[in-house]
């Protein structure tokens, strides 16, 4: 499987999350289309079917995430 760049998926977890707190489910047809394309984009990015598990898988993939990366957060 493809991995999305740790930047790109960076990106998307913060605007998911962004538009999850800013919009949530009031936030008008444009906003809920952004969100449901962020959470497509996601869910393709990490081989999940669920934006509930690509968040979780997002955030697994991305250095420091893991506890063998704990060395890239202390350098």
């Amino acid at each position: 499987m493809l991995l999305a760049h740790p930047v790109v998926l960076w990106g998307l977890v913060r605007e998911y999350e962004a538009l999850k707190v800013l919009h949530g489910e009031d936030g008008g047809a444009v906003a809920r289309q952004r969100m449901d394309d962020v959470a497509y984009s996601l869910c393709l990015s990490t081989g999940t079917q669920d934006v509930d598990a690509a968040l979780i898988a997002a955030r697994f993939q991305l250095p420091g995430a893991r506890i063998e990366d704990d060395s890239v957060l202390a350098e």
